[in-house]
């Protein structure tokens, strides 16, 4: 049973009504609210918080890898991954619409600056959601807004993500727009000016690009944000729910989370384009982040106020099936440039 990550189904109790995520620069013992601490209650619950390795987990996580990085693609088989990668994307949402992705109905919790400023007497505020895929933070947004003075912006590289944007009868032109770009553009787009939004939103969409593009990226960001502007940023090392029988689950065990998250380990050889970037089946393209590189990629441009681990065993009672999931998750604040004497 495939599910993906931000649909709904009826383990109605999965939703989060708490933040789970932990802080990795904090000595922070108490997050989230439900810790398992005896394995032999595991199936007392839905969902269990902060549920980690062990050393040898980690020891078999890496022998896969390693061998996944023997028999790498072959680089002129890798070239059309990197040049046609809006092609690969055009085509999931052509077949998939908007029946992939979810309102994030957790965006309140994790991202509680987002509704913050959709009360009715903060003023003007500007928001851009990048790999805005079916709105997901957008729609979401405009449902609750209360401030007359709210824009949001939001973009997708897949022409036809931005068609399901627009053909959605709660898309709203006068509190919002929806266009196509791509985040490594070495131009952001016509319609932002340099230092006009206040907020962006990163969720799911990092992961997607190539290594080398990282660097641009973070400078289209840090161009269109205010000084004090915020990135909101979250990437799922896991890209579907993946559900196992027990005998199946235990085989797996040693698999299942951090970078070496249980989907990147159950790649096959010949997938993988470096290290830890893959290409799935469907032609789009998946990196798997560690909390250092993204201290690395965002530090240097960002104060980092959040960068954080959301860990995860969710469990279904009924079919007794278990899996690990594993987001992180960070929020980076523009510096403020010196004023000019």
């Amino acid at each position: 049973m495939s599910l993906q990550p931000d649909q709904d189904t009826d383990r109605s109790k999965l939703k989060k009504d708490w933040s789970s995520v932990r802080d990795i620069r904090e000595d922070s013992p108490t997050f989230g609210t439900r810790i398992l601490e005896n394995k032999e209650h595991v199936w007392n619950h839905n969902a269990w918080d902060n549920v980690e390795w062990d050393e040898e987990q980690e020891r078999c996580a890496r022998e896969k890898v390693l061998k996944q990085s023997n028999k790498p693609m072959p680089l002129e088989e890798q070239q059309k991954y990197h040049q046609d990668a809006s092609k690969y994307w055009n085509t999931f949402y052509l077949h998939n619409e908007n029946k992939f992705f979810k309102d994030r109905q957790w965006l309140k919790i994790e991202f509680p600056e987002l509704h913050n400023i959709t009360e009715s007497d903060v003023g003007p505020k500007r928001i851009f959601e990048i790999g805005c895929g079916a709105g997901n933070t957008m729609f979401p947004l405009l449902s609750v807004n209360q401030n007359p003075e709210l824009f949001i912006y939001a973009c997708d590289f897949a022409l036809n993500a931005v068609e399901v944007v627009k053909n959605n009868p709660a898309y709203n032109p006068q509190h919002s727009s929806v266009f196509v770009w791509d985040l490594t553009s070495t131009s952001i787009p016509e319609n932002i000016k340099p230092g006009s939004l206040d907020i962006v939103v990163l969720i799911f969409v990092m992961s997607a690009i190539h290594p080398q593009c990282w660097g641009q990226a973070v400078e289209n960001v840090y161009k269109m944000l205010k000084p004090g502007g915020l990135v909101l940023f979250r990437v799922n090392t896991n890209n579907e729910y993946e559900y196992y029988s027990n005998n199946e689950y235990e085989a797996l065990k040693p698999f299942c989370q951090q970078r070496y998250d249980m989907v990147q380990l159950r790649f096959k050889e010949g997938r993988m384009l470096s290290d830890n970037f893959y290409v799935r089946g469907d032609g789009t393209r998946v990196y798997f982040f560690t909390s250092d590189e993204i201290q690395t990629i965002w530090g240097t441009k960002f104060t980092l106020e959040q960068n954080a681990v959301d860990r995860r065993l969710i469990v279904n009672r009924h079919r007794r099936l278990q899996m690990y999931r594993i987001w992180l998750q960070g929020k980076f604040r523009k510096i403020e440039e010196p004023n000019p004497l």
